[in-house]
C-alpha cells in the first residue's frame, strides 16, 4: 500500500497538515504523493516539499500518474479541476475523491468520462490533529476496493463512516461545521472562568480538556448525553444551577438552529 501514488489536486489550505496523518499511518509514502495547486499558492507546495512529497502546478501532470486523486478546492472550482484532469481519467484509474461542500457525485460523474470511479467525502478540521470525524459516499462505479481504500485513508486522520449521499448536507451542518460551534463554547467557558478570576491560559486549558474529556466519556461509555449530564448534576448543586442558566439562554435551540442553518446553506450550495 505504501507504494500507491496519491494526488492532492487544487487549492486546499489544510492539505499539508492533513497529509501528515496519512504519512504517519504509512498508507502512502511521501515520495508517492504529488500535490498540485496554482503558483499563487506556492507556499502550500513548499510545505509539501518539506515532507518529501512531489509538487507541480499542473493538475494533469499530477493526476495522470496517480491511483487516487483528492480534489480539495472551493465548490465552484471543482468543475474546472475535473475538466482539467478528465483526459487522464479512465474506469481503471484513478479513483477521484472530493471534499468539496455540496458537490454531488452525480455532478462529478457528469463531467468525468463514463464509468469513472468517484467517491465523495466530508472530513472535518480536527483531522489536522488525527481526530477527525469523516464520512464518505460511493459513486455509481466505485468498487468495494475503492471504498476500503478511502476508509483507510480517512481512518488515518480520525473516524470514518460510509453514509448515503442524502445524509451529506446534514452531516456538513453537524460535524463539518460543528468544530466551529465547539470553539465558540470553548471560548465562552474560558471567558466565564476569567470573569470569575482565573488566568486566561488556565481557563482555556481547563475548558478545552473538559470538552475533550466529556466527548471521550460519551464515546467510550455509549451512554446518552442526557444520562451523563444527570450523573453530574447533584440535587441542589452548582452544576444544575449552571445547566439551568444554559437552558434559560436557549442553548439547545441555538445549537439545533446552528446545525439546521448550516445544513440549509449546504443544500443551497448544491442547488437543492
Amino acid at each position: 500500500m505504501g507504494g500507491m501514488p496519491l494526488t492532492f489536486a487544487g487549492r486546499m489550505k489544510l492539505v499539508p497538515e492533513a497529509c501528515q496523518g496519512i504519512l504517519t499511518s504509512r498508507i502512502v509514502k511521501a515520495e508517492n504523493i504529488i500535490a498540485s495547486c496554482p503558483k499563487t499558492d506556492q507556499h502550500l507546495l513548499d510545505q509539501m516539499k518539506v515532507m518529501g512529497c512531489e509538487t507541480t502546478n499542473n493538475n494533469v501532470e499530477a493526476a495522470g500518474s496517480s491511483d487516487v486523486v483528492l480534489v480539495g478546492v472551493k465548490p465552484n472550482i471543482v468543475p474546472r479541476v475535473l475538466h482539467d484532469i478528465k483526459s487522464c481519467v479512465t474506469p481503471k484509474s484513478p479513483l477521484v475523491t472530493s471534499v468539496a461542500l455540496g458537490v454531488t457525485i452525480d455532478s462529478m460523474e457528469s463531467i468525468l468520462p463514463d464509468a469513472s470511479r468517484v467517491i465523495r467525502t466530508m472530513p472535518n478540521i480536527p483531522a489536522l490533529v488525527n481526530c477527525g470525524a469523516s464520512v464518505y459516499s460511493k459513486g455509481t462505479y466505485a468498487t468495494a476496493d475503492d471504498v476500503t481504500l478511502t476508509k483507510r485513508l480517512l481512518l488515518s486522520v480520525g473516524t470514518a463512516d460510509e453514509v448515503p449521499e442524502t445524509f451529506m448536507d446534514a452531516i456538513t451542518g453537524l460535524s463539518g461545521a460543528g468544530p466551529a460551534y465547539v470553539f465558540v463554547v470553548l471560548e465562552a467557558l474560558a471567558d466565564g472562568g476569567v470573569k470569575m478570576g482565573l488566568p486566561r491560559p488556565l481557563a482555556q486549558k481547563l475548558a478545552a480538556q473538559t470538552i475533550m474529556g466529556a466527548a471521550k466519556m460519551a464515546i467510550e461509555t455509549g451512554k446518552h448525553p442526557g444520562q451523563l449530564k444527570d450523573e453530574v448534576c447533584s440535587p441542589g448543586g452548582c452544576t444544575i444551577q449552571g445547566v439551568a442558566a444554559l437552558e434559560a439562554g436557549g442553548v439547545r435551540a441555538s445549537f439545533i438552529d446552528a446545525v439546521t442553518q448550516a445544513t440549509l446553506k449546504s443544500l443551497q450550495t448544491a442547488g437543492k
